[in-house]
Parts: structure tokens; sequence; C-alpha cells
């Protein structure tokens, strides 16, 4: 089969604009109302609140804000340790290293690719004064929250949800953003309703809401003058960012069948080949299937290497890697993404401890071993999702990934 190079790139997840979308954003501008204040924030809070079913929403300038405000909101300060999940993007981190803490990356399981329980009840044993976990939802799916609550409700510990990735997803019929005393969604400009950036912070205690609405203002106090008795953040959604996220709202559920569609079509047509999709709890869970991803099986894999900048392979018949996909997609103008590198791979983070179900591994011996998050990095591929990529496009990406086996 001859294939040429798509004339246009085909990408992991692009955002997709209806129209209604300008109507709200135009809105905002012919009744001046686009900083920080307005109609559109306020309807959009409503909506996510009542979607999600959190009693109360401060929608923010993005998904990392909305993280810090829950660490804030946890009372997290200087030195304290949090268990986070290991296998997530740096934003889930990055805003406990701004609260001077201290993150304890937590292995994830075979089984949904989120943070395993096991591992997190031996990280307790360890570290037994910790009182916040920050549990990451990875791809679309959610974690095993009936779980991941009961060890922290063991040790007394708040559960932060980071649902960044997992807007329209549930567990038991729950909805994701709301199985964390505080929870935080992302509108970024590749999820699955997007308001080209912005987030949401979400939690059932009015006061915490308040907090977050002060400190995301600058922490203003209530007075005529500019009164300031705390840091405060500049972390407030513009009513314009509101408006692209209140137009995206009702194709929610639209974005999450099309997303399934495309995961089902490539389960289909990779159902010869050595490789699993991502998984999720079949008789527990709804992903919204934002992207689709696989793993190859262990005895397909050809021999591949990476370094900081750059992966190599060793062509090998019949097999295949990570590594040779995402570059024979490149060459037919298709965006790939690895897995997410794993945080206690990372080089900002190489002093940090990593907790497995088998117990604690340091900067000094963690090389001598293969956990999870490190073997679905070495054998894991992000694949296309874009809602507007067409069955044929999608069918040749497929033709593409199989001639890869080969």
């Amino acid at each position: 089969m001859l294939i040429k190079p798509f004339e246009n790139r085909i990408f992991l997840s692009s955002p997709t604009m209806h129209g209604d979308e300008l109507v709200y954003i135009k809105k905002a501008y012919e009744t001046n109302w686009v900083s920080t204040v307005g109609e559109n924030i306020d309807e959009i809070e409503k909506q996510i609140a009542e979607k999600t079913g959190c009693k109360y929403a401060v929608a923010l300038s993005s998904g990392t804000c909305a993280i810090h405000m829950c660490l804030k909101a946890a009372g997290v300060r200087k030195n304290d340790i949090v268990f986070v999940s290991d296998m997530t993007f740096n934003a889930t981190v990055n805003p406990i290293i701004y609260e001077g803490a201290t993150p304890v990356f937590i292995d994830c399981e075979y089984e949904s690719w989120n943070m395993d329980y096991k591992a997190l009840e031996k990280a307790f044993e360890i570290y037994p004064d910790t009182k916040v976990v920050l549990c990451a939802n990875l791809y679309s799916t959610s974690a095993d929250y009936d779980k991941i609550s009961e060890v922290c409700q063991k040790h007394s510990a708040i559960l932060i949800e980071d649902a960044a990735e997992t807007l329209g997803a549930k567990f038991k019929n729950k909805q994701t953003g709301s199985f964390g005393k505080y929870n935080a969604i992302s509108f970024n400009g590749n999820k699955i309703i997007t308001g080209s950036s912005g987030g949401m912070f979400l939690t059932d205690s009015y006061e915490d809401a308040c907090k977050v609405m002060k400190w995301s203002t600058q922490s203003q106090e209530d007075t005529a003058w500019y009164q300031n008795e705390e840091i405060g953040y500049n972390y407030r959604m513009s009513n314009v960012v509101a408006g692209v996220v209140r137009g995206q709202l009702p194709y929610l559920e639209e974005h999450i069948a099309k997303k399934k569609k495309i995961y089902e079509r490539y389960k289909q047509g990779f159902k010869r080949l050595p490789l699993k999709m991502n998984p999720y709890y079949e008789k527990t869970s709804e992903p919204n299937f934002w992207l689709s991803c696989i793993i190859i099986n262990k005895e397909a894999m050809c021999r591949q290497t990476r370094n900081e900048r750059e992966a190599f392979y060793e062509k090998e018949a019949g097999k295949t890697c990570p590594t040779e996909i995402y570059e024979k997609l490149e060459k037919y103008n298709v965006e790939s993404r690895p897995l997410w590198k794993p945080m206690h791979l990372q080089p900002l983070f190489k002093d940090n401890d990593f907790v497995t179900a088998d117990g604690l591994y340091d900067s000094d011996c963690r090389t001598k071993i293969t956990d999870v998050g490190s073997d679905l990095f070495d054998r894991g591929l992000c694949l296309p999702s874009d809602i507007k990529m067409t069955e044929e496009e999608q069918d040749i990406i497929i033709e593409i990934i199989k001639s890869c086996f080969e």
C-alpha cells in the first residue's frame, strides 16, 4: 500500500470549535466585561459545579493554578511531604515546589496506569505523618478512588484529585473532579473541552472556595483601598476565556462520543497486533477517551534506548518500539507522543524519593528497578486522537503502525 504524507498535519488533540464560543466572546466584548468578572465566568462556574457534583467552583487561569490552590487550601507548607502520582505531567508536581514542600512519587498500576493504592499504603508506612495525597487521573481514566480514598481516610490524609485530563469521565457513576476534598480540572488547548487556557478549582467547602477566590485575586481585603494581609496570586480566569469554555460545554458529551469511537476504531484495527490500548476499569469506570494510547507487548519490543535528549532503536523483524512508530508517523505528518516520562526519572526530581508497592527507592538505588511507570514509558505511545480526524485518515494511521511490525 503506497501511502503519501498527509498534506494537513494530523494532530494529537487540537481544539474543536463550534461557533458558539464567538457568541459569548462577543458578548464579553460588547458589554466591556473582558477582565476577571462577568457573566461567562459565573455561568461556567455554575455549570461545572453541577456537572461534577461539587458544590462550589472557582474559575482560574490554568489547571496548574487550580492545583496550586488545592494545595494551599489543604494547608501544605514549607518542608511538608506530599504524596503525588509519579506518572503524570510536571504541572501536577510543580505547585508542590511553589509552596516549598517535597513531593514523594507514588508508582502507578497496570490496571489503569493511575496511582497504585498498594504503593500509597507503603508510602504511609515510610512517611506516617504525611497529610496530603495528590492523585492525577491519566489519559482520560479515573483512578480507583474507592481504594485510594480508603487509604487516605485510614491515615487522616487530605485527598486532592487532579482531574485535568478527565472532565466528563466517571468512576462508579460519579463524575471525576469530585473525589477529593479539593479538585482541579483543566481547559488547556488540547483538552476535551477548551478555553484556549484556564482551569477550575472544585470543592464542597464554601469557606475554602471563598479563600481561593480571595487568593486568586491578589488576596485583596474588603476595603476601599488596596489592603494586603497575605500573599495573593493573579490566577483568576478572564471573562473572554470563560466565553470560550461556555461555548464548548454543551458539546462535552459529543466530544466524548467521538473520542470513544476513535479509541474503539484503533482497538479493532490493532486486534491482531502484539499491543494493548490504554486500559480502564471496564466494570466500574467510564473514561472520556481524551487520548488513545498503546503499549507494545514486551516480546514484540525491539531494542530501544533513550538519553535525556534523544531516542534510538535497532530494527528487528516482526518487532517495533515507540520510537520507531513515533518517527514513522512524523514522516507522514502525523503527531504522536511518548507517554509521560515518570517524575522520578526527571532530572529536576532526581533526588526525590519514589515508592512502589515493594517499598522505597531513593536516588541511590532506583536505577536497579523496573517499576510500572518506567515500563509504561518505555513501551507506550499516545496516538492522534483529534476528533476532526476522518475515519479514512485514521485507517491510514493504523496501516502505518501495522507496517512497523513487519
